[in-house]
């Protein structure tokens, strides 16, 4: 029996919404939304911070959709808060559970931290204590989402520029304990690790082995500043030589997931990000095809 033409559709679809374990991607950020759409550069995947497209319609949007004709889509959030000592933001978790319905992303992920309470918004993603406490709230927020959205989320470890004495585990611990008790997924950020480890004077490579690998779906990769005090996570630079050879050794433990190149701040030209990405391919390779 011949198949339909929107089972053929939707077959296509499916198969170009899969992001392989060995392909990078750019983060998609404004200035380069026309020269992607026109020269459509090769890429494994694309990335947009979700809360930019939570309105219905008008040019954002419409770019977006037209995106997601030729490239896998991952959707990356900076607002659900689920961390927070409020309770779970529904409305902002409606705008999400929408925007995913709409462009059916590969990957959905969301920081793990807080930043509202009492109604008030902070531009900002902060840290909490990582206590059995946190643990049973995080948990809750997680299975709500994941049950609204029909999909496993990925959560990102945090840089951090306060630690808390009270904690009865390390992030990545409490992460892990996260994957076990969800089912959800991590997103592993190289360069938020190795800010957090040089300004908590810990060692990443260590903490390497504390990530639950199995659950990892995606890495990021970025730039940072140097500070008087601490480095800053300012994704607004070339990814340094320090964060390459933690990617190497974390491409070596756990082997490719799909990398994400993050540029928010000063963003340079395309060629600067696609030439970043082939990096990290060039590490994966090195891992899928030893010499």
């Amino acid at each position: 029996m011949r198949l339909g033409d929107g089972v053929v559709a939707r077959a296509l679809f499916t198969m170009m919404n899969h992001i392989k374990p060995d392909y990078t991607g750019i983060g998609l950020r404004a200035p380069h939304y026309a020269q992607v759409l026109e020269e459509r550069p090769s890429l494994g995947f694309l990335e947009v911070h979700s809360e930019n497209f939570f309105h219905a319609g008008g040019a954002s949007l419409h770019m977006l959709q037209r995106a997601r004709e030729c490239y896998p889509l991952s959707l990356h959030g900076v607002g659900l808060s689920l961390a927070s000592a409020d309770a779970l933001a529904l409305p902002h978790l409606e705008k999400l559970a929408s925007l995913v319905e709409r462009v059916e992303p590969a990957l959905v992920s969301e920081h793990l931290c807080w930043g509202a309470i009492d109604g008030e918004h902070f531009n900002d993603l902060l840290p909490f204590p990582h206590t059995s406490e946190a643990l049973q709230i995080v948990t809750e927020r997680v299975e709500r989402v994941q049950a609204r959205l029909k999909r496993q989320i990925l959560l990102e470890n945090l840089s951090a520029y306060v630690a808390f004495r009270d904690c009865d585990m390390s992030e990545f611990d409490f992460l892990a304990e996260l994957v076990r008790r969800t089912g959800c997924g991590v997103l592993l950020d190289i360069n938020n690790l190795y800010v957090n480890a040089c300004n908590f004077d810990f060692d990443a490579r260590q903490e390497l082995a504390r990530v639950p690998w199995d659950a990892v779906g995606e890495i990021h990769l970025a730039g940072h500043s140097v500070g008087e005090l601490c480095l800053i996570d300012t994704h607004g630079s070339r990814v340094c030589d320090e964060v390459w050879a933690l990617y190497r050794e974390a491409v070596a433990l756990g082997g490719p997931r799909p990398t994400l190149i993050e540029w928010d701040t000063d963003i340079p030209a395309l060629e600067v990000l696609r030439d970043e990405a082939a990096r990290a391919a060039a590490i994966n390779r090195e891992q899928t095809c030893p010499a």
